[in-house]
């Protein structure tokens, strides 16, 4: 668990200094704003690409599927996602942002190929591996990204170079160690893509919901106030998605040790993961919040210069909304373990339509709206699903 946080820490800071200096390297932020527009467009779809499988594979006691049949299972939902977001940046993004959308989308399935190489790890108890090669990961796609975009100013060409960097990592470090634990052989049936399918499909479903429920406030801002507008709230709220990520590195090692206690109806066992998850959730926040209390701006002008002189003020309500929908990922994936596929499709679907009946704020309040939306959204999601939970768990030990 130490391993696998320590890589995925360091695989969110090089990413966030990949936003830093595209705003720091660059003439202006148009640039960070396209890039930002690229990543909320593919994680709109992202679900489709991830189709849940990371904890559906991770669980997998039974041994239904192998880890090839996972991995083209990855490539077909990779193939769906790609045509899928393309098809809405046609339709809703500015021609000069395609390409960079395009890109990125690439690199990103990349990254969910080598996710399934990851979760065969965790389940031969290996997060070490996970770990070490998420930083490898994050350290080659910066310093990829440094080398082309000093030399050529071009996002499209440092994306490409990002993607390749990650390709090799995967080729020299996660192949050769995914094959210590058996033969991976590409293939799957159709029977088997039929039933992962439509098993799953609520849960994507949702998590399409709870990504668009983020995403359609960003790039309503992008159509409103500009892409400028949206590349100065996408440096603001990098930093602050440390909080987000880190509340998955405090529950998501735990997921199937929360689907053993439930199977078992160990009740008290299960309760005090809950309580522990949650208050280790709860600190993170607090510390996170003295922290921009005490540094705030100063570290924004700092780290991407005096342009962001101003900017403060975005950070405590952005803060918020990191904890808030970090508590909401953690309620949905408990919902996922012990197979509420229901309620986590309805408490994402009333996130979604939160988001966007929130939209208005927009127009006023411009930055902070985007923030208020979102927290709007992410604590409808967080009650509802909240509700549920107790409510199954109540019935389920019958007190």
């Amino acid at each position: 668990m130490l391993w696998n946080s320590f890589g995925s820490l360091t695989n969110l800071a090089c990413q966030w200094l990949v936003t830093i200096l595209i705003v720091r390297m660059g003439s202006g932020y148009e640039a960070a704003g396209i890039f930002s527009l690229a990543m909320s467009v593919y994680n709109i779809f992202a679900p489709i690409g991830q189709y849940r499988m990371y904890t559906y594979q991770v669980t997998d006691v039974e041994n239904e599927n192998t880890t090839g049949e996972y991995l083209s299972f990855r490539f077909i939902t990779n193939g769906v996602a790609l045509f899928l977001c393309m098809t809405y940046a046609v339709v809703t993004c500015d021609s000069s942002a395609l390409n960079a959308i395009l890109l990125y989308a690439v690199y990103k399935s990349v990254c969910l190929v080598l996710d399934v190489f990851h979760a065969c790890d965790q389940r031969n108890h290996r997060m070490d591996y996970i770990g070490q090669s998420l930083a490898l990961q994050g350290v080659a796609s910066l310093l990829s990204f440094i080398a082309i975009f000093a030399y050529s100013a071009s996002l499209e060409w440092s994306i490409v170079a990002m993607t390749l960097s990650v390709v090799v990592i995967g080729i020299v470090y996660d192949w050769p160690r995914v094959r210590q634990f058996g033969p991976i052989s590409l293939g799957i049936s159709i029977s088997k893509v039929r039933h992962l399918v439509f098993r799953c499909f609520p849960i994507v479903l949702a998590s399409i919901a709870a990504a668009a429920a983020l995403s359609i406030p960003r790039q309503f801002l992008a159509v409103i106030h500009g892409d400028a507008a949206l590349g100065i709230y996408a440096a603001a709220a990098a930093p602050v998605a440390l909080i987000q990520t880190g509340a998955s590195y405090i529950y998501n090692p735990l997921l199937g040790y929360f689907s053993e206690r439930y199977a078992n109806q160990d009740k008290a066992g299960f309760t005090a993961l809950l309580s522990k998850a949650t208050a280790g959730i709860v600190v993170l926040g607090l510390v996170c919040s003295l922290g921009v209390m005490m540094l705030g701006e100063p570290v924004l002008v700092l780290v991407y210069g005096s342009k962001m002189s101003g900017f403060g003020y975005l950070l405590f309500p952005l803060v918020l909304l990191s904890l808030v929908t970090g508590y909401m990922w953690f309620i949905n994936d408990l919902l996922m373990a012990i197979r509420n596929f229901r309620a986590t499709f309805l408490g994402n679907m009333v996130a979604l339509a939160l988001s966007i009946v929130c939209l208005p704020f927009i127009f006023k309040l411009e930055m902070t709206g985007v923030t208020l939306a979102c927290i709007a959204s992410s604590l409808g999601g967080t009650v509802f699903m909240l509700c549920s939970l107790l409510i199954q768990l109540r019935t389920y030990w019958g007190s």
